[in-house]
C-alpha cells in the first residue's frame, strides 16, 4: 500500500512539472507571443499598434480594402486601378503595396500589371524575382527593401 502511495504521489509530481501538464493557457494552445499573455489587442505591453501594423502587411488584400479606404486611396493612385482590381491575385495587401512602390519607383516597363503578373501567375515570383526579370540594372534587393519600407509606411498611415 505504502508504495502504491508513493508511486502515485511520484507520478502526480511529475505530471505536475512536465510542461505539457503544469501550464494552462486559455483556449487549451499553446502560449501565447511574448509580451502578449493572451491578450488580442496587444495593448497591455504597449505594442498595440506596431502589432496591429504587422497583422495588416499579412492580411488578405480583401480584408484590409473592405475597411480601409485610405490605403485603397493610395492603391489607386500609385497603379491607376482600382485596388480590389490592382491586388486581384496578391495573397497580402504588402505586396501588393510594395509592387505598386516598385512599378512607380522603376518605371518598370510594363508598369504595375507586368510586375503583378510575374509576382501572381504560375509559380509566383518574389518581388526581388519579378524586378530582376523586369529590369536587370536594377538592384532588386534595395528596390524591394525600399518599396516594402514605404508599403509598411502606407499601411502604417493609413489605419491610423
Amino acid at each position: 500500500m505504502r508504495n502504491v502511495r508513493l508511486i502515485v504521489l511520484a507520478a502526480l509530481a511529475v505530471a505536475g512539472t512536465s510542461p505539457a501538464f503544469g501550464q494552462r493557457h486559455p483556449g487549451g494552445g499553446p502560449p501565447s507571443a511574448a509580451g502578449n499573455h493572451g491578450s488580442s489587442t496587444g495593448a497591455e505591453n504597449g505594442n498595440a499598434t506596431s502589432t496591429a501594423h504587422a497583422n495588416s502587411m499579412n492580411a488578405a488584400p480583401s480584408d484590409v480594402l473592405s475597411h480601409n479606404p485610405v490605403i485603397a486611396k493610395k492603391i489607386n493612385a500609385l497603379t491607376n486601378e482600382d485596388a480590389s482590381t490592382a491586388c486581384d491575385g496578391f495573397k497580402t495587401i504588402g505586396q501588393c503595396v510594395a509592387a505598386a512602390h516598385v512599378a512607380q519607383n522603376l518605371k518598370i516597363t510594363g508598369g504595375f500589371d507586368a510586375l503583378r503578373s510575374a509576382m501572381t501567375s504560375g509559380s509566383g515570383m518574389s518581388l526581388g524575382k519579378a524586378i530582376q526579370s523586369l529590369d536587370s540594372s536594377a538592384n532588386a534587393k534595395s528596390e524591394s527593401k525600399k518599396a516594402n519600407k514605404q508599403a509598411k509606411e502606407d499601411i502604417k498611415t493609413s489605419a491610423s
